[in-house]
């Protein structure tokens, strides 16, 4: 059975140089930012991130399949590397330091690809997390300065911490009463956005998150992330993984109240 340590490895290397890319325009004056089709804002800096991870990739994995926000689909297999260049774009254009780089691989399976490593970098934060399948999560500056990341074992709604992105989407999908209804029943709610609330469930500092629209690229890396810390990950159906759609993610103790909440529509 394959360790994946080495991709692992290879993961951080892809991280460091995007790193150096992002930061090296962040806050920049001259920043330019476009529009996509879809509304949402692109960066220079995020089309220069994903061209150095997939020509890093290229070099590295050359039969690997990549599939990136900027760039789409490249190459066919059982591997695919699936990469959002900057989570949380409009957070990087403000100036705001919550958004980070996520680098996941996905293997073929039963069920479709699933994640077997997941590495998320904020740096701005000065913060990285990451997991191999069946080898843990951890969070350090390096593989070789790193601590176990566990998720906490609060077991009542009215003893969560509940994180979110924003009101948006929940109301358009017909959800928003059982996500205030959520709100009303635990301990206290935070909208901290983008990949930061699946990394503190992950860390056991928050105890359930959710967003009601999202793409492959936004959850592979958080997914076996929180499920290497001892957590569940899975679209508001109940379906496992990152391939839903919208995403669901807590210690696993209260992943059934969550669903319960969110996954019903008006």
């Amino acid at each position: 059975m394959p360790d994946y340590l080495d991709d692992l490895r290879l993961a951080h290397v892809l991280a460091d140089a995007a790193d150096a890319a992002t930061m090296d325009r962040f806050k920049a004056l001259d920043l330019k930012v476009e529009t996509k089709p879809d509304m949402t804002p692109v960066s220079e800096a995020d089309k220069a991130a994903e061209e150095l991870i997939r020509n890093h990739l290229a070099r590295a994995r050359p039969r690997d399949a990549v599939l990136g926000e900027e760039y789409g689909t490249e190459g066919t297999g059982p591997r695919r590397w699936v990469v959002d260049p900057i989570d949380g774009t409009k957070n990087y254009v403000r100036g705001v330091p919550v958004w980070a780089t996520l680098i996941a691989l996905m293997e073929a399976g039963e069920g479709g690809h699933q994640p077997v490593v997941g590495l998320v970098s904020a740096p701005a934060l000065g913060r990285r997390w990451w997991a191999a399948k069946d080898h843990g999560a951890f969070t350090g500056r390096s593989l070789t300065s790193a601590s176990r990341l566990q998720v906490s074992e609060v077991s009542t709604l009215s003893d969560a911490s509940f994180a979110y992105s924003s009101l948006s989407g929940w109301e358009e999908q017909g959800r928003l009463d059982g996500f205030l209804d959520l709100t009303r029943e635990v301990w206290r709610t935070r909208a901290y956005g983008d990949f930061w609330p699946y990394m503190m469930v992950a860390e056991g500092s928050v105890d359930i998150c959710a967003e009601p629209e999202l793409s492959l690229w936004d959850m592979a890396a958080n997914a076996i992330i929180v499920t290497e810390a001892g957590g569940t990950f899975t679209g508001l159906d109940g379906r496992p993984g990152p391939h839903s759609g919208n995403a669901a993610a807590s210690n696993g103790r209260l992943h059934d109240d969550l669903l319960g909440h969110l996954g019903r529509r008006r």
